[in-house]
């Protein structure tokens, strides 16, 4: 996909300004006082113990609508899109408690994962009288809970999701993402030393969409009619862009509290060797095709399981667009290198920047850097809002499927984000 130059300066001024709100957003709630502003948000417990309550609620779009959902919540903070990120350690058993307080039975399943009992019952597809399956786990009914156990299973991302009349239901906002990691190396995406990541750049990417025509009839208690699906909106953790630059657990979003921003520095073999984590998880109906401007990302787990050969071999591979199937994850390692090493004394841009009027692109009292340099700030009028705090870059982050980079068809927006990188130094206001 191809931006202009304004386009993509009025994506990085929303990061800017996202990135500045974010302390004053986390002062005021409670439940982000041990989370970073943007990165991976994780539920743990210390037996493994987790308690989720199926409800109903509201999440905003960037267009003013307001969608009425179904989720997961972690039980003592209630309703949220998309339900709670759990994290657990391979090979530890995991309990899961499911109450329900929707109008009709539900459930979770737990692909990929081992033993899974529901009830104290080994977990099965269950059917009625005649014969026809109703789902295909244990379900909780309406003001009931089911308790589910497992063994987490190899390390890697997978999908927590409804069984139970799963087209409406995941439509509905039934689904998070479950974390698992290798034992004794958090800092792992699987049992290789060559998928080792920075523990402080670990972000999840769960993709979804929303067919409006279909809320609205579960809403109103009415019949889902299949043929009028048509998603509208395309989200990334529950947002849409530009929502999805804000901080983990933003006040002004408190039904939808997770970040898809991504904020890294350059890599340096003695400083910052290690690359961030994505996890990408599709919880759709159809393919996400996503990637990153200005960096590949390497692919080194799917659906939770390494890319490896029979004998170990390393197959993990190089992608600059990441086509993500309904139901699968994919872990990958992302750093981002100064390739060029542009100095604006030792080794200038062998090109004209342009005049400073011609970066007069977002509006007349805006500008970013007056720089084409990683980490300089040039002066600029008095009268003027610089939109850099240091002079960082950033590169968008979208879906390649276009009207899937849209809210409600409008243009930009949707399954869309960007990438911040900070100079080597980092930020002295960060």
């Amino acid at each position: 996909m191809s931006t202009t130059p304004r386009a993509r300066l009025r994506l990085a001024l929303s990061a800017a300004l996202a990135t500045a709100m974010a302390a004053a957003a986390l002062a005021t709630l409670p439940q982000a006082e041990a989370a970073p502003s943007s990165g991976l948000p994780c539920d743990t417990a210390p037996d493994n113990a987790f308690s989720l309550t199926a409800s109903d609620g509201y999440v905003s779009t960037p267009d003013g609508n307001s969608i009425y959902m179904w989720s997961y919540g972690n039980s003592k903070r209630g309703f949220q899109l998309p339900g709670p990120t759990l994290c657990v350690t391979s090979g530890q058993q995991v309990t899961v408690v499911l109450h329900n307080t929707l109008p009709e039975a539900t459930s979770i399943i737990f692909p990929g994962q081992s033993g899974v009992r529901a009830g104290g019952s080994p977990a099965q597809p269950q059917f009625d009288s005649g014969g026809s399956l109703t789902s295909m786990v244990q379900a909780a009914a309406p003001g009931k809970q089911v308790t589910y156990t497992f063994t987490a299973g190899s390390p890697g991302t997978y999908l927590y999701e409804s069984g139970t009349d799963v087209d409406k239901q995941v439509q509905m906002g039934m689904y998070g993402a479950l974390v698992v990691r290798p034992a004794g190396h958090p800092d792992q995406l699987n049992n290789r030393v060559d998928s080792t990541f920075n523990a402080d750049k670990d972000y999840v990417f769960l993709l979804s969409e929303i067919a409006p025509d279909v809320h609205l009839a579960v809403e109103r208690g009415q019949a889902v009619d299949p043929s009028s699906y048509r998603a509208r909106y395309f989200m990334i953790n529950g947002r849409s862009m530009p929502d999805t630059l804000a901080p983990n657990f933003a006040s002004w979003l408190p039904t939808q509290p997770y970040s898809a921003l991504v904020h890294i520095k350059p890599y340096d073999a003695a400083t910052n060797p290690r690359p961030a984590a994505i996890r990408y998880l599709n919880a759709g109906s159809v393919n996400f095709p996503f990637h990153p401007h200005g960096s590949d990302e390497r692919v080194v787990n799917r659906d939770g399981r390494p890319l490896e050969g029979p004998d170990h071999q390393d197959l993990s591979y190089l992608k600059y667009l990441l086509d993500v199937g309904p139901g699968q994850t994919l872990d990958v390692l992302m750093d981002w290198r100064d390739a060029e090493s542009w100095d604006p004394v030792d080794n200038p841009i062998p090109t004209q920047i342009p005049v400073i009027t011609d970066q007069d692109l977002v509006g007349p009292d805006t500008w970013f850097s007056e720089s084409g340099y990683l980490g300089v700030k040039n002066e600029l009028p008095t009268n003027i809002t610089s939109n850099n705090e240091c002079g960082e870059y950033y590169h968008i982050a979208h879906s390649h499927a276009l009207e899937q980079a849209t809210n409600y068809g409008a243009a930009f927006g949707g399954m869309m984000t960007v990438f911040r990188i900070d100079p080597p130094n980092g930020c002295p206001t960060n």
